[in-house]
């Protein structure tokens, strides 16, 4: 993605980085309120719930910039892909996989995405896969096997061992939503489409959530529940995504891409302090070769002015 014209002016790129910044609190610190919030709401009702209250904030934002309009007949595969697969799909492994695993944990396995945008370009877009992104893809892979330590790890604990399937399958459901994107030719803004794609992921979510786990009285409705789902819906998925299509369009690409790689980092340090989880030598080890295969991959040098 380009950068603007108003991101050469020194207010608008500091705003944007302090936008940058916002963004990745919310989400590094949402991994341990996802948790918390668990204890009390059911996994398909704590991601419907998320994705309508973002949605229907998106839609007032767009109501008051008078932006409020149906997607183009040409951009509703994007939505229905976004919406489906990154949002519903996504947060349904990830919600049923938190029960099981710890928070920081699992914000390293979702943050693995570039690990397979990367093959997933050469093989679907034609995109070039040289030897940096290679040997990025080779320590990321590396570093997972060190994370999950398969000598020590308890491959009979079902829950245990899906949970951490569901994490990178999850990571997998995103990466297949960015090649879609990378694809598609866009004749709405992302942010014009941002409230419906939300809605889009709600409503399966939603009945899903009926079907299996029972009514909302199924729901703890307490102080903490209440406040998880103002946190997780209006912030980390409204604000967050408004924030994030932002950034992306003040700050270049680069820049941005690998910014987000600190949301694991967040979401480490803040399980650690709010939920007193304590990363084992080989989950920080295998998080750190990870970090560096994801710069690889993401990094993309300079060409030479002409």
């Amino acid at each position: 993605m380009t950068v603007s014209s108003a991101a050469s002016e020194p207010g608008d790129r500091r705003g944007a980085f302090i936008l940058l910044g916002t963004i990745i609190l919310v989400w590094g610190i949402n991994w341990p309120v996802m948790k918390v919030g668990l204890g009390s709401i059911p996994p398909f009702w704590f991601g419907g719930l998320r994705l309508l209250l973002g949605s229907t904030a998106l839609f007032l934002v767009a109501a008051f910039r008078r932006r409020l309009t149906l997607p183009a007949l040409a951009d509703w595969p994007v939505v229905a892909s976004v919406g489906l697969v990154q949002m519903a799909g996504f947060l349904a492994l990830v919600n049923v996989a938190l029960l099981h695993v710890p928070a920081g944990r699992s914000a390293v396995l979702c943050y693995t995405t570039p690990l397979w945008v990367a093959p997933g370009g050469a093989l679907f877009l034609g995109e070039k896969l040289n030897r940096r992104k290679l040997a990025g893809l080779a320590l990321g892979l590396v570093g997972l096997l060190i994370l999950f330590e398969p000598g020590s790890f308890d491959w009979s604990n079902r829950p245990l061992l899906l949970g951490n399937a569901f994490l990178l399958g999850a990571a997998l459901l995103w990466a297949v939503t960015i090649l879609h994107i990378r694809g598609h030719r866009w004749h709405s803004s992302a942010l014009d489409l941002a409230p419906w794609q939300q809605l889009t992921g709600a409503l399966p979510l939603l009945a899903v959530a009926l079907l299996t786990e029972g009514g909302p009285d199924v729901i703890d409705w307490k102080w903490s529940s209440l406040l998880v789902l103002a946190y997780n819906g209006p912030i980390a998925s409204g604000f967050a995504f408004w924030a994030a299509v932002a950034v992306t369009r003040r700050l270049p690409a680069l820049t941005t891409s690998l910014a987000f790689l600190a949301v694991p980092v967040m979401g480490l340090t803040a399980s650690a302090v709010a939920l007193g989880e304590h990363p084992q030598p080989a989950l920080l080890g295998g998080f750190l070769l990870i970090l560096i295969g994801l710069v690889l991959v993401e990094y993309k040098p300079r060409k030479p002015a002409a």
